[in-house]
């Protein structure tokens, strides 16, 4: 019944009837304390038995009245046939899961909702997807059902199914067996992840001659030439960025299991397996030296190879050529999401049976003097040297910009059956992926924050979890002054009130543009498989408009109340893509 008492007013207990509502004290009307008169017996010449019963459903109360005192009425009469008599199960007794649920339902208020708490990670939550207040223990339930008969509640428990619907087709869940990148911290997962533990950074200044004439000559460069580490006659068929994703590739085959050279040397179907990764350009420096060419020699001087190594998909394709993997290569171009999105088409891809292997990241080569001065131009790039540290303060007072930066990461994700059945080590589940577009500006972030909050959401259901279950954000963060308050803005929007671990990682290794994804993805992958939160590098001091729990100075233990890991990307003109991962 929602419905408000109209027009309440005092008569006395012996004008009472069965199916008025009443309030048996003014403090009961102040704190909407109904009852429904269920039946009324005279005991005396100066008293009343009535039998009272919650409006919403409860036990009976008999309460013995004077005739003359004063209750008040709310002139709403009800049907007393309707008013279920039920009485709350204790549970003491119980063995509560997780998954069990718990339903509340102050019966004694004519405007009351029931309100519903499940079961996740030990403790009962309000919503698992929005901030419904403090956790409540199992001891409080158990009070509240112990409590509910005298109180004015009804307190139901559910309790989960012993097992899910195993009927029911669900998509292949997907894992990832391999690890691979290139990163301003060095050549290798090992050089990246103990960077980032030890809080170093790999930004440096550029003392090329092509730089001399720039406002801003620092960004995050690889400090190895790629082409050393590769056979020279395929290196020179690649720009930087195919060069990075090849070794990048490589490491992660090799890591997965795999054996070196590719499809056929591992025994897997070469049809079976795909590549799929992120690019903005690749390479700019490919198409730009070709221009100059033109100029300095005319046609003649223009390498044949100018086209085929200009386009971003030149990374894709490479892989697919030194591994042998002919089941597709595809390239993702949404900007800075470009990595995180490509390995959220790779997840679906082997979710439904395209494939069972995949190769997926990003890989990107822009720091060319032409990409620097344009972004310098944009008042995009921030303006510090190296001296005194990382000059990218990601969430940090005084940011004033991103470092722009080179790189590559590659994920390889399996089908959970194909793993297992090879015997491979798993890192983590690849467990869902969202996406959404801000439809703001074409550099700016919408301030609000809706668009990425909608791509965390997504994310997270995409994974068949729920917001309680996240246990830390791997931050886009570029140490832009708006696209962190937005970014900070949605995580508060999506976690309310929760402390997440956040960190950001681009006060280590600049801006990788279109590969970012795949490497930030990396580390999330290995904050997840060692239960290690690697610091924020280059924020002195937070700035307290973020509102959130960054990580800084020192590594911190990953929650153990919780089992996914988000990894975020955001793009020029609103492309936001978010990866969740899941602790196996």
């Amino acid at each position: 019944m929602h419905q408000v008492p109209i027009r309440p007013h005092s008569v006395s207990v012996a004008e009472v009837i069965p199916g008025d509502l009443v309030a048996l004290s003014g403090e009961d009307v102040v704190r909407q304390r109904w009852f429904v008169v269920m039946h009324t017996l005279p005991e005396s010449p100066e008293t009343i038995r009535v039998t009272l019963r919650p409006p919403l459903g409860g036990v009976d109360r008999d309460e013995l009245l004077a005739r003359g005192r004063e209750v008040t009425v709310a002139c709403r009469r009800l049907d007393v046939a309707e008013v279920p008599l039920v009485t709350s199960v204790p549970l003491d007794g119980v063995a509560f899961r997780d998954g069990d649920r718990v339903t509340s339902l102050r019966a004694v208020d004519p405007l009351a909702d029931e309100v519903t708490y499940e079961r996740r990670w030990g403790v009962w939550h309000r919503d698992l997807d929005a901030d419904g207040g403090e956790p409540v223990p199992d001891d409080e339930v158990r009070r509240w059902a112990g409590d509910a008969d005298r109180e004015g509640f009804v307190v139901r428990h559910e309790a989960r199914p012993a097992s899910e619907a195993a009927l029911v087709p669900r998509a292949r869940r997907v894992v990832v067996t391999g690890l691979g990148a290139v990163s301003p911290l060095g050549v290798g997962v090992g050089e990246l992840w103990q960077g980032l533990l030890e809080g170093r950074h790999g930004i440096r200044e550029l003392d090329g001659e092509e730089f001399a004439q720039l406002p801003v000559r620092v960004a995050g460069v690889v400090p190895v030439d790629p082409a050393e580490l590769l056979p020279r006659a395929a290196a020179r068929r690649m720009n930087r960025a195919a060069q990075f994703a090849v070794l990048a590739a490589r490491e992660a085959w090799a890591d997965a299991g795999f054996v070196e050279g590719g499809t056929l040397e591992s025994g897997v179907d070469p049809e079976r397996v795909g590549v799929s990764l992120g690019a903005i350009l690749g390479d700019a420096s490919v198409l730009v030296g070709g221009d100059r060419k033109l100029r300095e020699k005319g046609p003649r001087g223009v390498s044949p190879l100018t086209t085929p190594m200009t386009v971003p998909s030149q990374a894709a394709s490479q892989v697919s050529l030194d591994l042998h993997i002919t089941g597709e290569a595809r390239t993702v171009t949404s900007a800075c999401a470009s990595g995180t999105e490509a390995i959220g088409e790779a997840v679906d891809r082997i979710r439904y049976g395209r494939v069972d292997v995949a190769l997926a990241g990003g890989a990107e080569a822009v720091v060319t003097p032409a990409i620097m001065a344009s972004f310098a131009s944009m008042r995009a790039l921030a303006s510090g040297g190296v001296d005194e540290g990382s000059p990218s303060r990601p969430f940090g007072k005084g940011r004033d910009g991103f470092v722009n930066g080179e790189g590559a990461g590659v994920l390889v994700l399996e089908a959970e059956e194909h793993a297992l059945a090879r015997g491979a080590r798993i890192y983590c589940e690849a467990a869902g992926w969202g996406l959404s577009a801000d439809a703001h500006h074409m550099a700016a972030p919408d301030p609000s924050g809706n668009g990425v909050a909608l791509a965390l959401r997504r994310a997270v259901r995409d994974a068949g979890g729920h917001v309680v279950d996240v246990v830390h954000v791997n931050a886009h963060a570029t140490a832009t002054v708006e696209g962190d308050l937005a970014e900070a803005g949605a995580l508060r929007a999506v976690f309310g009130g929760r402390a997440v671990p956040v960190t950001a990682l681009k006060g280590n290794l600049g801006h990788l543009q279109g590969a970012a994804g795949g490497v930030e993805a990396v580390a999330a992958v290995l904050t997840l498989h060692h239960g290690v939160v690697p610091p924020t590098v280059g924020s002195v001091e937070v700035d307290e408009a973020m509102g959130l729990d960054v990580v800084r100075e020192v590594p911190r233990e990953l929650p153990a109340e919780g089992d996914l890991v988000l990894s975020n990307s955001f793009g020029f003109g609103g492309h936001n893509a978010v990866l969740a991962l899941r602790r196996v």
